[in-house]
């Protein structure tokens, strides 16, 4: 005869939370509430904002909705007026120059110094290192003093040059990436007779495509929307403006036009916010792939 099992009912676990807990419960959420709010908060009064005029603007606060929401006028007038045409032209050549360049440069700089060693491999890591603690503007003088005796200054190309040679951050990221691929796959492919520009372009840049996503979000966000060094070496706003320059169109010593400013902000958010879209997948997948290889 078979004995027969009692069958044990599983015991109700019970919670019993003290006063303490649920303060800080609330105190979480209600932070997270207040910070989210914080970070809306100007999105909501630029896109309120832009769609009112002049005498609508002046007479109400930031917050309160417009007279009507198809009124386009702004947007057309900050378009018209600021060359946004030519600027998103000229940040589109930019970008896609400066986020090419340092790509190629910036993987096979890594490369090199992950792969081989050499005498001067730890000074120029430590050199970079010392790069990326200095601040920017305090070496402006000088970069302006090479890019002017160079003839560079008031030149896409020559702006083009300047941001593809400050990509320190791009070249650790590419680096912590290559220490975890394993150096079993540059041996394999040397004894299947392949050279180390083929190890490179074939083998590895493709495995790196987490890294480069990554890099390229850095990057392309730093490139997007600066604005100091536009101003400073695209000098003919006319013909070299980019997005950053042309939304100072509206400002001026007697006072600024933020209603066609927040419409300005807006147009130039488009591109940005249609790339993210379409790409949202491979920007994820990237950012946790790079941060979990980094």
């Amino acid at each position: 005869m078979q004995a027969k099992t009692a069958k044990i009912k599983p015991s109700k676990i019970v919670h019993h939370y003290t006063l303490s807990h649920y303060i800080w419960i609330i105190v979480k959420y209600a932070s997270l509430l207040l910070f989210s709010f914080m970070a809306v908060i100007p999105l909501v009064s630029c896109f309120v904002t832009a769609f009112k005029d002049d005498v609508e603007y002046q007479s109400t606060n930031v917050m309160t909705p417009p007279v009507s929401w198809v009124n386009f006028s702004n947007f057309i007038k900050a378009f018209q007026t600021a060359n946004m045409g030519n600027a998103f032209k000229n940040s589109a050549i930019i970008l896609i120059c400066v986020l090419l360049i340092s790509t190629i440069i910036g993987t096979q700089l890594a490369y090199v110094l992950n792969r081989f060693a050499f005498p001067m491999n730890g000074l120029i890591r430590n050199l970079f290192t010392f790069a990326a603690l200095l601040p920017g503007i305090a070496m402006q003088v000088s970069v302006y003093s090479i890019m002017l005796h160079l003839h560079l200054v008031n030149s896409l190309y020559g702006y083009i040059i300047m941001m593809c040679g400050t990509d320190v951050i791009s070249i650790y990221i590419y680096i912590q990436f290559f220490e975890n691929l394993s150096t079993s796959l540059d041996e394999s492919a040397i004894i299947d007779g392949a050279s180390y520009w083929t190890i490179y372009w074939r083998i590895l840049l493709p495995l790196l495509k987490p890294a480069i996503v990554t890099s390229c979000i850095l990057k392309g966000a730093g490139t997007y929307n600066e604005y100091y060094c536009a101003m400073l070496y695209l000098q003919d706003k006319t013909k070299l403006g980019t997005v950053a320059t042309s939304l100072y169109t509206f400002t001026g010593p007697l006072g600024s036009k933020y209603n066609l400013i927040c419409a300005g902000v807006i147009i130039s958010f488009i591109p940005a916010l249609i790339v993210f879209i379409a790409c949202q997948k491979q920007i994820y997948n990237g950012i946790a792939a790079g941060a979990v290889k980094g």
